[in-house]
């Protein structure tokens, strides 16, 4: 590989690096680094994007580098914006920096604005380099990616399972068949989601709070002042869940998904009232509202009802199993409700990404392929 190439991989690197620390506090922005070097080639400025609203990476590492940026390069995981929103566009930055070479990684996803920070760039007279660690890249933002392409987040379901597949005892009892490694691994990916999903059932049963807690998750180095509580969504179908649960009682937002129609009177501002489809939410329509509200990662932790509903429904993209080397029984609860399939072609086919081993637990990742992979 020539020596170039190897130098753009390698600041390219730094990059995601330093993107993977907005890891919890970007949303609905995507997680992006940036790193400058000098004329010379020496690294002289770095950063990373925190938090909507404050500047983006490109900023951040323009003003380490100074006067050193002019004549430089600038290494950037996804392509500086064209436009202004909240704050000015970062491709205007560079050219007034005075950078005359940038490596992008990808190119923005959204198909409104992809390609115009390139061309600015370009037609001041900067060379741009593209698809360096695009795949990379691109795994740092699924939910943001996804969104900007069909209008719908992310969806990762989580099941903490028994190694013969249960998730609960007959009795309901469930708490707790994973150890503390597993809940811990948790409260991290809670902590990146922008909503948590979960069921009437699950919320009647275990009067959950879902909000991330800190002292369990056991963050280094969190970017920002104050911790991101992810916004809670319950599916609640026929408004059958009291008001006094902990998700209703807490001070932070729960959106109540259902097909019941507000009173004239009531205030509906966490009301998502939705189509029916068979007596219950219309899944697919809740998963196109979530991505209007601009939810790039949505978590669910949910009973076998509304997971198996999620997963038959095609609104999975990721499976993230807990297995515990427990035993509960063939009487204990199944991990998901899916229809009696009557071929291979109807049911659910995963391919997995990625097994570890956490404390005495596994955990295992997996795509949900499209419905009819077999």
């Amino acid at each position: 590989m020539p020596q170039a190439i190897k130098t753009d991989f390698t600041w390219m690197a730094k990059a995601i690096q330093l993107a993977r620390k907005g890891l919890y506090t970007t949303s609905p922005n995507p997680r992006v680094g940036c790193v400058i070097l000098d004329a010379q080639g020496n690294h002289a400025g770095e950063g990373f994007h925190i938090q909507a609203g404050t500047p983006h990476a490109e900023v951040h590492a323009l003003r380490q580098a100074g006067s050193r940026a002019s004549g430089g390069t600038a290494y950037v995981t996804l392509e500086p914006c064209s436009h202004f929103g909240r704050t000015p566009p970062c491709a205007n930055a560079l050219i007034e920096a005075g950078i005359k070479r940038v490596v992008v990684a990808m190119t923005d996803p959204n198909p409104n604005v992809s390609g115009n920070g390139i061309k600015r760039l370009q037609d001041n007279g900067i060379v741009v380099v593209t698809d360096v660690m695009a795949t990379e890249s691109a795994a740092l933002n699924p939910g943001f990616i996804k969104r900007m392409m069909t209008g719908k987040p992310y969806v990762r379901l989580k099941l903490g399972i028994s190694l013969d597949g249960k998730i609960a005892l007959e009795n309901g009892v469930s708490q707790w068949i994973t150890g503390p490694d597993a809940r811990r691994d948790v409260q991290r990916f809670r902590a990146q989601s922008c909503a948590i999903l979960t069921g009437s059932g699950t919320a009647l049963a275990d009067n959950p709070s879902l909000l991330v807690r800190p002292s369990e998750a056991e963050f280094a180095d969190y970017p920002a002042e104050s911790l991101r509580q992810p916004v809670r969504v319950v599916v609640d179908s026929n408004r059958n869940l009291p008001g006094d649960l902990q998700m209703f009682t807490d001070s932070q937002p729960t959106f109540i998904a259902t097909v019941e129609r507000p009173a004239e009177t009531e205030n509906v501002a966490h009301l998502l009232s939705l189509s029916p489809k068979q007596g219950k939410v219309d899944l697919a329509e809740l998963m196109g509202r979530l991505g209007d509200m601009q939810f790039n990662e949505v978590w669910v932790e949910a009973g076998p009802g509304l997971a198996g509903a999620l997963l038959n429904a095609g609104e999975v993209d990721e499976l993230i199993v807990y297995q515990a080397p427990k035993l509960l029984g063939d009487k204990a609860q199944s991990m998901v409700d899916l229809p009696s399939f009557t071929a291979l072609s109807q049911t659910i086919s995963l391919q997995r990404t990625d097994s570890r081993q956490l404390g005495e637990d596994i955990r295992m990742q997996f795509n949900v392929l499209p419905k009819g992979h077999v």
